[in-house]
């Protein structure tokens, strides 16, 4: 069986070399392209993401990326998000301003809130290791294998607020500021860190998802 073949989009704003590379690790074939017809006929759909969502959301609606996106989603196909690419999931972002997002997970994203300990208020963005805690069972889902209380990378200063905590995988706290770290719904997961960033249990995450692909692909030949 060929290896399985990942889109991670191209729109100008993610970690792009790194994923790649963390992909072709886990034993994936990635391919970085923003073109419509390859992202459709791809195994599994990498919606990367650094930098404000606005300005993300404009790029792919420029790209006319965001109907193929949804199309995806409802493929049953697995779509990931990774950083930004959570938040662009969800219906809307409160980022300077409100914008519309690609709507495929009913919520909100809101600035991380007054993060302190003690008297003490923490920097945001939150850069560096945090611990993500489950907020239901990781067996049969892309975080199987990792550790609770596990520490992957965070570079953010908004967090995702789904409307159905039934969706939520892990949470993660930051100074007492508790928020949604990874979701899993069907097809669909996505992290608000970045595990290409996250050591051994970050490339598990795409070993993972390695195996989720190829036990579909068999499915589909048998």
């Amino acid at each position: 069986m060929p290896e399985p073949t990942v889109v991670i989009v191209d729109y100008a704003l993610g970690n792009l070399y790194s994923i790649h590379h963390a992909c072709t690790r886990a034993g994936l074939a990635p391919v970085i392209t923003s073109d419509r017809t390859q992202i459709l006929q791809a195994d599994a759909v990498l919606l990367p993401g650094m930098g404000a969502f606005g300005d993300a959301m404009r790029t792919l609606r420029q790209l006319d990326l965001v109907e193929v996106l949804r199309d995806v989603a409802a493929s049953g196909r697995p779509l990931i998000g990774i950083c930004l690419g959570i938040q662009l999931l969800l219906s809307e972002s409160h980022e300077f301003g409100t914008h519309r997002g690609l709507d495929i997970i009913a919520g909100s994203v809101v600035r991380l809130d007054k993060p302190r300990v003690g008297d003490k208020m923490l920097k945001v963005p939150q850069i560096g290791w945090n611990q993500i805690n489950p907020a239901r069972p990781w067996k049969a889902t892309l975080l199987d294998g990792v550790p609770a209380g596990e520490y992957m990378y965070f570079v953010h200063s908004y967090v995702p607020c789904p409307d159905d905590d039934g969706v939520v995988l892990s949470y993660t706290d930051y100074g007492g500021v508790k928020f949604c770290s990874c979701i899993q719904k069907d097809n669909i997961f996505a992290c608000l860190f970045h595990p290409e960033r996250s050591a051994k249990m970050g490339l598990k995450i795409y070993q993972n998802l390695a195996g989720l692909i190829r036990q579909s692909m068999e499915g589909n030949h048998r």
